[in-house]
């Protein structure tokens, strides 16, 4: 067993939740105007928390739903990018917060409050740009987040541990596999998880002391205390040299000088008793690709199924999925996957794959392995595999996707490990542009 497996599992609770002083006393910023261009053509339209996962959700669904669960219902979503259809999933299914209690999702664009020549220049000066607002909203804790991981936490716990220990911050932290460590901030720690060190994306990653082959590393996860945060922001944006990210520029200096300690995600992570801690960065298609299909397996390692910690999106209103004609040759079938409302399988076979809403796969057509999007419609006699197909796509009659790698390059975007990503532009059907 790898040291993960070997830890003690966190103490899941076993009550309902609650909702502390601390929770109620704090304000979540979730950072969501960044593109994630290693995502291709998914993210030329939108911002990457608005990529659908899940069948039904976004990526955003899932820390903002973390954020209702712990009882935060103070929320900051900071914009930039494309941000059109995050902004409409949020208006659409977040505004259920009642403002009379003091809940609110607020969206903070880019709009450039402080120089009227500069938009966003990093994570740190987006928070930043809106310290007048943050100010008004009168926390004593912010919780600062990244609106792109998969992952499902109670950021009650990690509050309670940032106060009994007295820190100026602490950063959620995960144990990855070495060779993956050099896409994060790599941390080391004291016996009391007091952060020693911090490399931001190293190119010889730091290994555990127990593990020379797992790295302990940052999950963009912080906890300040407010008027510790304002001190360091207004600080770090009179810095001439820094380039005002909270990884590259803020934490660095602040490891050396204040009380930085690291949360372990296996003490708060939320999940079965003996479940292995699931956290996943969908940056890449072959990730994202790969995350949506372990969802479809027997027993997945992220349950979306909980009723204890639902996770929360725009709920469509849509007809149950419908699978028609039982013939020898013609039968509407689904195996092994996960088929969302409004779908419609009409003579058609789709095996191991993920169908978010208001899916028409027709006659004598084949799916397997594959992740489609909403409102895709796909035609006769089509066989896909091992494919990504973006919304709104027209598949037309007779297509094959995923038996030929070099056939399939001249038309559509295929990945190191043979994932296909079709988008409605590269099948000549643009959506998106006023012709």
């Amino acid at each position: 067993m790898d040291a993960l497996h070997d830890r003690p599992q966190p103490r899941q609770k076993e009550y309902p939740r609650f909702v502390s002083l601390l929770t109620k006393n704090t304000v979540a910023l979730i950072l969501a105007g960044g593109r994630g261009s290693r995502l291709k053509h998914l993210t030329d339209w939108r911002a990457k928390p608005a990529v659908p996962f899940g069948g039904k959700f976004r990526i955003i669904d899932f820390p903002l739903s973390n954020c209702v669960n712990s009882g935060i219902r103070r929320i900051g979503v900071i914009t930039q990018y494309k941000a059109h259809s995050l902004i409409q999933h949020l208006q659409r299914g977040w505004g259920f917060l009642r403002g009379e209690f003091n809940e609110f999702i607020d969206l903070l664009p880019a709009q450039q409050r402080i120089r009227e020549d500069e938009w966003y220049k990093g994570t740190a000066d987006a928070v930043f740009q809106n310290m007048d607002i943050l100010r008004h909203y009168g926390p004593e804790f912010v919780l600062i987040l990244a609106g792109d991981h998969i992952y499902k936490m109670d950021y009650g716990e990690m509050l309670a541990a940032h106060a009994a220990s007295a820190a100026d911050v602490t950063i959620a932290c995960l144990e990855v596999p070495i060779e993956d460590a050099k896409a994060f901030g790599v941390v080391s720690v004291d016996e009391y998880n007091r952060i020693t060190a911090f490399e931001e994306k190293p190119a010889n990653p730091t290994p555990m002391p127990n593990d020379p082959t797992r790295a302990f590393a940052s999950m963009g996860i912080y906890v300040f205390n407010a008027k510790f945060l304002y001190e360091q922001l207004i600080r770090d944006a009179d810095d001439a040299k820094s380039s005002h990210d909270f990884g590259k520029d803020v934490i660095p200096y602040l490891v050396s000088r204040y009380r930085v300690f690291a949360h372990r995600f296996a003490d708060s992570c939320v999940g079965a008793p003996g479940d292995v801690p699931y956290w996943r960065d969908v940056g890449t298609v072959d990730a994202y690709w790969e995350a949506n299909m372990e969802l479809a397996k027997i027993t997945p390692d992220l349950n979306l199924y909980d009723e204890k910690w639902p996770i929360w999106t725009y709920q469509e209103q849509l007809p149950p999925a419908k699978f028609v004609f039982d013939d020898p040759d013609r039968r509407g079938m689904a195996v092994d996957s996960m088929v969302s409302g409004g779908c419609i399988i009409s003579g058609a076979t789709v095996r191991s794959s993920v169908l978010f809403s208001s899916v028409r796969v027709d006659a004598y057509s084949e799916i397997t392995d594959s992740v489609i999007l909403p409102r895709v419609d796909i035609g006769k006699h089509v066989r896909l595999r091992r494919v990504v197909v973006d919304k709104n796509c027209r598949i037309p009659d007779g297509l094959e996707v995923g038996f030929d790698p070099e056939k399939d390059r001249q038309r559509f975007y295929v990945t190191e490990r043979g994932i296909t990503l079709i988008t409605p532009e590269m099948l000549g059907q643009y959506i998106h542009h006023v012709r």
